[in-house]
């Protein structure tokens, strides 16, 4: 089983190839991955069997298998662009990313990790921010940084961009929605050579060539708060992503700290009642660095799923066994855990009792489905038909 104590293992150039493939292909997401490389013993094997599990989804269409020679083609960009393909439980891959629900197995970094990146704290915000705002978030920022801790945004314009350009020479990183190649917005490319140039890093999921879509920054909002011990938020509305962040936050077991704000200014509505609902009041760096030293604050909600992802077989080919065989799921067992679920999300456990079958045949079914596009997940193990 992975555990953050075997983080110096490295995958091997084709392993590495392979788990792209598996990430890369249709319908296969980082929970799916890992659940192909727990029960397969290696993404090779995954890849072999993906078909004949999609069809026992009830897919009519076979899945799109990423090629060999695509995936060869995108590590050779990422080479020649100076960036580089990091699977979790390798050195580079941020520390505290690897504890959250559903971590991406593959992430593309440019610039440097720096060795206290498990002390981070995210800053996000509004993107029309207050001159207040603004020279707040400078000043934070900067204090934060001068405590030792690295500075964790998503590269947007308002307070995300103050908080990059104000911890640069104390470390910051910035987590893209798109590809490495596509900065968004386009105004902030020489925000992004900045931080490369004084040691940050550049952080994506998502391939080379993809364009930011709307529904790809909740995608990046959960790695911000993921690889961060917190988040900080400076000027929010009711409805923004940085409200998403902060709940994403809360789900990763992170702490969630907030600027209070005029009741008149709309872009407070939300760090105030983020505050209401309990999160810390900031005035001053000092109060993040008091609360974060009450106590340890490692993450361990998602510790034990964390621990569920076995890479061992993928970190030593030597001793690979082969792979399982996908197990025989009879058409009644899939029929009668159809009808236990439901549009209404459930817990996997408790769908287990519902539907009288054994842990490991429903774990399985839910596999299929999932590779069918039949059902969705969200976090808490929780499960509904789409």
């Amino acid at each position: 089983m992975y555990s953050p104590d075997q983080s110096k293992r490295q995958l091997t150039h084709p392993q590495r190839v392979a788990w792209l493939r598996l990430i890369r292909s249709s319908n296969v997401g980082p929970t799916t991955f890992r659940q192909l490389i727990n029960k397969f013993g290696t993404a090779e094997e995954a890849l072999a069997v993906l078909p004949e599990l999609t069809r026992r989804g009830g897919s009519k269409t076979s899945p799109r298998i990423t090629p060999v020679e695509q995936a060869e083609y995108e590590l050779e960009q990422l080479n020649n662009m100076g960036a580089r393909m990091v699977g979790i439980g390798e050195p580079d891959y941020p520390h505290l990313l690897q504890f959250i629900h559903s971590p991406p197995p593959l992430i593309s970094i440019m610039g440097t990790i720096r060795q206290n990146d498990d002390k981070a704290i995210a800053i996000v915000g509004a993107r029309n921010a207050s001159a207040a705002g603004h020279k707040l978030t400078a000043k934070l920022a900067a204090e934060l940084g001068n405590a030792g801790y690295v500075i964790v945004s998503g590269l947007a314009r308002g307070i995300d961009a103050v908080a990059h350009s104000s911890s640069l020479k104390t470390g910051t990183i910035a987590v893209y929605a798109g590809g490495l190649d596509k900065t968004y917005p386009s105004e902030n490319k020489a925000l992004a050579q900045r931080i490369l140039e004084n040691e940050g890093a550049l952080i994506s999921e998502m391939p080379l060539g993809s364009t930011p879509r709307a529904k790809d920054f909740p995608r990046r909002n959960r790695l911000v708060s993921g690889i961060s011990k917190g988040v900080l938020v400076i000027e929010a509305a009711l409805r923004s992503g940085s409200l998403i962040t902060a709940r994403l936050a809360l789900e990763q077991n992170r702490e969630v700290f907030a600027v209070p704000g005029s009741p008149l200014d709309p872009r407070a509505n939300g760090t105030n009642k983020l505050i209401k609902d309990g999160a810390t009041l900031v005035t001053c760096a000092d109060d993040i660095v008091d609360e974060l030293a009450t106590g340890s604050h490692t993450p361990n909600l998602f510790m034990q799923e964390a621990q569920e992802f076995s890479t061992e077989q993928e970190f030593s080919p030597e001793e690979e066994q082969p792979g399982t065989s996908p197990q025989n799921t009879s058409e009644a067992d899939r029929q009668t855990l159809l009808n236990a679920l439901s549009v209404t999300p459930i817990a996997v456990d408790e769908l287990v009792q519902a539907a009288g079958l054994s842990a490991a045949t429903v774990q399985t079914i839910l596999l299929e489905l999932d590779l069918a596009q039949r059902i969705e997940r969200s976090s808490g193990q929780l499960v509904a038909l789409k």
